[in-house]
């Protein structure tokens, strides 16, 4: 026991330390055992004492798609990418990775045809979405607030079109549903027979005018671009966006209008890239690019269709873009290089697929 300022607590104070030293308590610091408070965060009422504004979106939060096989689609996702199921409905299976705590961060829904329902994003706090509905309506899109309990899963959100031709989700209140181990344990005692990625990563999508999306993902959502692909012209053919201190969390290519090109699992390192290639071969899962590395993103990476057509990945690496990361810029005449560093060269069906 050591007596801090008249309070008497216990301090474990270092070896070395001359006798007689007494440890002070910092006059703002919260009692001992209290949870730690982050003091830019002005949402804890009563308890932040440094202002700030509403910190805007966390990171991409699950994906929603149509399948035209709900079964085919749920044994693929669980047999061979071994996600976990966390609920289902009548229409609808919604899974996880198996290092994610919230709900879901995939919704597989029937439909008769295949197709993306919307993309949905993690913000903070509550707060920040009056401040994002805000924003988006500025700027001339209606926004759809939805109910606390009318998405599995999940409380208040809102929802808006965007100038890529997408919906999409934003909100801050997901069921924590815990990991499937202990987050103390550092290793995966789970046999490798399927991917097992331990969380979905990020997603690219296909717009007309990359440049005029790209600035809306900017402006009124507040990404910051990372690496950009230029034409001949100087216009955006491709950007690279993040919110999480990733190399990205949204990419923006040059296509269809509201179209889906892929959405990515993470893996921890090259070996895990590898075992996946083993996973997919053995279950006969159609590759469209890999193993193989890109030069945007420095990331190591293999591309593979789902059963029903949907483009997946799974991607390791990169980089840390700190605040002060400069926007890199590759252009057109090396988009080879750019996107397969290995190969130099695209394929037909990389550039013209989506979903």
């Amino acid at each position: 026991m050591a007596d801090v300022n008249g309070i008497t607590s216990s301090a474990d104070l270092a070896e070395g330390t001359p006798p007689g030293a007494r440890r002070m308590k910092a006059p703002w610091a919260p009692p001992e055992g209290a949870p730690r408070i982050d003091p830019s965060d002005t949402r804890q009422t009563g308890r932040g004492t440094v202002a700030g504004p509403p910190r805007g979106i966390l990171r991409l939060g699950h994906v929603d798609v149509t399948v035209t096989d709900l079964d085919l689609a749920t044994a693929y996702y669980t047999g061979v990418l071994g996600m976990e199921i966390t609920a289902l409905s009548e229409d609808s299976v919604y899974l996880k990775c198996w290092d994610e705590e919230d709900h879901h961060s995939l919704r597989l829904r029937y439909a008769p045809r295949m197709g993306m329902d919307l993309m949905s994003f993690k913000v903070h706090h509550e707060d920040d979405l009056a401040d994002l509905e805000n924003k988006v309506t500025r700027y001339g899109f209606p926004v759809e607030r939805i109910s606390k309990g009318e998405s599995l899963g999940q409380g208040e959100s809102i929802r808006f079109a965007t100038p890529s031709g997408h919906v999409m989700e934003l909100v801050a209140d997901v069921e924590k549903v815990g990991t499937t181990r202990l987050r103390r344990d550092p290793l995966d005692p789970q046999p490798r027979d399927r991917i097992r990625p331990p969380r979905m990563d990020h997603m690219l999508i296909t717009t007309e005018e990359v440049g005029d999306s790209t600035q809306f993902y900017m402006d009124v959502l507040g990404f910051r671009i990372t690496e950009q692909l230029l034409d001949g012209n100087g216009h955006q053919l491709g950007t690279w966006l993040e919110r999480s201190h990733s190399p990205h969390d949204l990419a923006v290519v040059h296509g269809a209008n509201g179209g889906l090109h892929h959405f990515a699992f993470w893996l921890d390192d090259w070996d895990d890239v590898r075992d996946a290639a083993d996973v997919l071969a053995y279950n006969g899962i159609q590759l469209d690019v890999g193993p193989t590395r890109h030069g945007i993103t420095r990331g190591s990476t293999i591309y593979f269709f789902d059963p029903l057509g949907t483009r997946n990945e799974v991607f390791t690496g990169g980089y840390r873009p700190d605040p002060d990361f400069p926007t890199l810029t590759w252009t057109e005449d090396n988009i080879g290089r750019a996107v397969f560093y290995y190969e130099g060269e695209l394929n037909d069906r990389f550039m013209r697929v989506h979903t």
